[in-house]
């Protein structure tokens, strides 16, 4: 038992591990998944928008527009350069011996801060490490302004000054949210891991596995709670299986037995073979039959496929047709047989058929019981809603504990209703499936005086 239970725990904490993994790799795929789109989608709107805005623009390109605006063309820009070398003058600090500025043709107007050089006025072709950026006033092109040193590109670098914040507090939420994770894993993942692990033992065979039972009102309570319900029934259906299978051998190893006793002694010749010998070997073929017919009724009844012609059925004169049935048996035991009815019971709505079997197998089995003079007393009654039969005698009776097993299949009362008065256990199984499948109860009770009484009860027939 201990090594089975350290095993148990063993598997439901790898799987507990299985799980915990698979979460932290989800989340790490979400928030990595999150990061690179924030920041794809922010660099595509700043890279959107950089042309618009002169904030992302080298300064000398948007001083240069501002001079074109104002003078409507180029002429005087050298002063604009003289102004760059002003020490402590508006534009002091701007480079111009770095760039080209050219018209809209591509001639040469500045020559990196000169306006002497032998290349003005002449076709300027960039080179291939240069930065051209367009100035244009109005929409229009008035000129190009061509560097030499590609700086980073700003938008770039703009770009990343506001991500990088923005990854850091990705990342400490991340975190965060890792940590709230673990701590809620014994909320979530322990309860998953454990029915997972029960279910696998369930699985294999194994119908006693059980889930520590939900305290709260939540989903995973709820399917712990679930699963050791469908765990028990299914142990129940198992055992009951096993418990029907023995029966069914115990039953059938009986009448086969004395059956083949008597034909090997008819072979043999230790017995005769005359019509006793054979009568009694026919007797347990007889008893076979019975017993696989029961059987068959049962299963049907079980899986609803049954066939029901259900009609008005009036339960006085059909109750006291069973009576005259099993009157003969019952003057042979001297057993005394009552029926009482009261005035004016309504029909009920059911299969007369199966009803006189229900009936059959209730008295067939209190006069299996009744030893030596008793008596049998049915009644027939009414209320508002419902019509009665009561079925009582005074045989041995049934303990009150063992009340609720006696409509299971094979089941007798090992102290009073034994093996040896006969019958397969099976009437009272029938019985039940019958009534319930017509839309009745059926109960039993242990009177006060002894006995055992079984109380049939039916829906009144609906006028229609």
């Amino acid at each position: 038992m201990k090594m089975a239970k350290t095993s148990q725990t063993s598997s439901v904490k790898q799987i507990r591990g299985r799980l915990i993994r698979t979460l932290l790799k989800a989340f790490a795929i979400v928030v990595s998944l999150l990061i690179v789109s924030m920041i794809g989608v922010t660099i595509l709107t700043i890279l959107q928008n950089a042309g618009q805005n002169p904030f992302f623009r080298a300064p000398n390109a948007s001083l240069l527009e501002a001079f074109y605006i104002g003078k409507g063309n180029w002429n005087g820009i050298n002063s604009l350069l003289n102004q760059s070398d002003m020490p402590g003058g508006p534009f002091n600090g701007l480079d111009w011996h770095g760039s080209v500025l050219a018209d809209p043709n591509g001639m040469v107007i500045v020559d990196h801060g000169s306006q002497t050089s032998s290349m003005i006025g002449k076709l300027y072709q960039p080179q291939p490490d240069q930065n051209i950026v367009r100035l244009t006033v109005n929409g229009e092109i008035v000129g190009y302004l061509i560097q030499d040193r590609m700086d980073r590109f700003h938008p770039l670098r703009y770009t990343f000054s506001v991500i990088n914040p923005i990854i850091l507090i990705s990342f400490s939420l991340g975190i965060l949210t890792l940590v709230f994770a673990i701590l809620l894993t014994q909320r979530v993942v322990n309860p998953l891991a454990e029915v997972i692990d029960a279910a696998d033992r369930v699985g294999k065979g194994d119908f006693s596995a059980r889930v520590p039972p939900g305290k709260s009102n939540d989903d995973l309570s709820a399917l712990s709670n679930q699963f050791n319900l469908m765990a028990a029934e299914l142990e129940r259906n198992d055992s009951e299986r096993k418990a029907m299978t023995a029966d069914i051998a115990h039953e059938l190893r009986t009448p086969l037995t004395v059956l083949r006793g008597k034909l090997e002694g008819i072979v043999d010749g230790v017995y005769p073979a005359n019509e006793a010998n054979i009568t009694t070997a026919l007797e347990e073929t007889y008893l076979l039959e019975r017993l696989v017919e029961d059987l068959r009724l049962i299963t049907l009844a079980e899986n609803h496929q049954l066939h029901y012609e259900s009609k008005s059925v009036d339960l006085k004169p059909l109750t006291q047709k069973v009576i005259d049935i099993f009157q003969p048996q019952a003057q042979e035991q001297k057993v005394e047989i009552r029926f009482s009815a009261s005035e004016n019971v309504p029909a009920i709505l059911a299969d007369p058929q199966r009803v006189e079997q229900v009936i059959s197998n209730i008295l067939a089995n209190s006069l299996r019981y009744i030893q030596g003079q008793g008596k049998v007393e049915l009644d027939l009654s009414a209320s508002s809603k419902d019509v009665i039969l009561s079925i009582s005698d005074n045989g041995p009776g049934v303990p009150e504990d063992q009340l609720p097993y006696i409509f299971t299949r094979f089941w007798r009362s090992e102290k009073s209703r034994a093996r040896a008065t006969g019958g397969a256990g099976l009437g009272l199984t029938i019985a039940k499936q019958l009534v319930e499948a017509q839309g009745g109860r059926i109960e039993a009770t242990s009177p006060s005086e002894g006995g055992l009484k079984i109380t049939l009860t039916f829906p009144r027939e609906t006028p229609a």
